[in-house]
């Protein structure tokens, strides 16, 4: 009964967005809005995917947990319920707060959720750069010192991107992306961030943002020093290359790039996402077909067992793998 899935994405405006998911991807965004962040897959309370294709179109992933859960994710876990990953598109084309997901003791007593994410620069302007970690030689005491005199920003390690780079975000790493980066967010299904500093500049609303500076100095892994962006090659085949982004405990990220007209297949014992960086990929299983542009995803489900994929023409996407 299930096939590949594709979603409808949901929108979420944020004042450092802009409208490049449009530009790039020809997503239908709301009209004079900017968006920060696309909702490609998503299993949480307050916004669920509805999909998109197939004899399913209309029903949401929280009805597929509910009642495909075993064919949708055959050994993999979801201790909460939920399906167990998280996956958008941001566009920031202001810096966006500098902020910090707490690890599991600091979600525990805040009444939060544990988040480990990984970003995937999709577009990034010359300038491009992202905050991660702590600059070499600053501590504690004076990380609380410069909060209390605006100038936190200073305490943050950068780290120049370009396309193709990721980075890694497990909780308690400080981050924050700069101006004119398009990435692929990937990780835990949970939506809890603590704010350090947000510019001093106004919401929406006309008022400051709200920080969480008691939660965040909980969460801060202050032994977390210059972290490095991943930026492994892709291998050397010219039919298919592959970039091996992340392997962790929550889930694995390749970067897949696929010469055009290569047909090849996938062997499911888990449900895997694609998510096509540039390029056009099709998907086939039995008569269900499916052809994904850049900046879409699918689902498929483990119960698949095999999926034919064809290049329409070159391709890079990201396999998205849960644990």
């Amino acid at each position: 009964m299930l096939y590949p899935f594709i979603f409808k994405p949901i929108f979420q405006p944020r004042i450092w967005g802009g409208r490049s998911l449009e530009r790039l991807y020809h997503k239908a965004l709301p009209p004079d809005v900017a968006i920060g962040e696309s909702w490609e897959i998503s299993d949480r309370p307050e916004a669920v995917s509805v999909i998109a294709n197939g004899p399913l179109a209309g029903r949401d992933l929280r009805w597929l947990m509910e009642n495909h859960r075993d064919a949708l994710l055959g050994s993999v876990s979801a201790p909460p319920g939920r399906f167990p990953l998280l996956v958008k598109i941001l566009d920031a084309q202001q810096a966006t707060s500098l902020q910090v997901h707490p690890p599991a003791g600091a979600a525990a007593k805040f009444g939060g959720e544990p988040k480990t994410e990984l970003w995937y620069v999709a577009e990034a302007g010359p300038q491009a750069e992202l905050w991660v970690g702590l600059k070499r030689g600053v501590a504690r005491e004076e990380f609380e010192r410069r909060i209390q005199d605006g100038s936190v920003q200073d305490c943050l390690h950068r780290a120049p991107v370009q396309a193709g780079d990721a980075m890694f975000l497990p909780s308690g790493r400080l981050h924050g992306l700069g101006a004119g980066t398009v990435i692929f967010e990937i990780q835990e299904n949970s939506d809890t961030t603590y704010r350090v500093f947000d510019w001093n500049r106004p919401g929406a609303d006309g008022k400051p943002r709200k920080l969480h500076i008691p939660e965040a100095m909980e969460s801060i892994d202050f032994n977390d020093i210059e972290p490095l962006p991943i930026t492994n090659k892709f291998s050397r085949s010219p039919s298919i290359a592959v970039q091996y982004v992340l392997q962790d405990p929550l889930f694995t990220v390749d970067a897949c790039r696929v010469r055009r007209g290569q047909r090849f297949y996938l062997r499911l014992t888990a449900p895997l996402i694609l998510g096509v960086v540039a390029g056009r990929l099709e998907a086939s299983y039995q008569s269900h077909e499916i052809r994904l542009e850049a900046g879409q995803f699918c689902l498929l489900p483990a119960s698949l067992d095999r999926v034919a994929l064809q290049a329409d023409r070159q391709v890079t996407y990201l396999n998205i793998q849960p644990h």
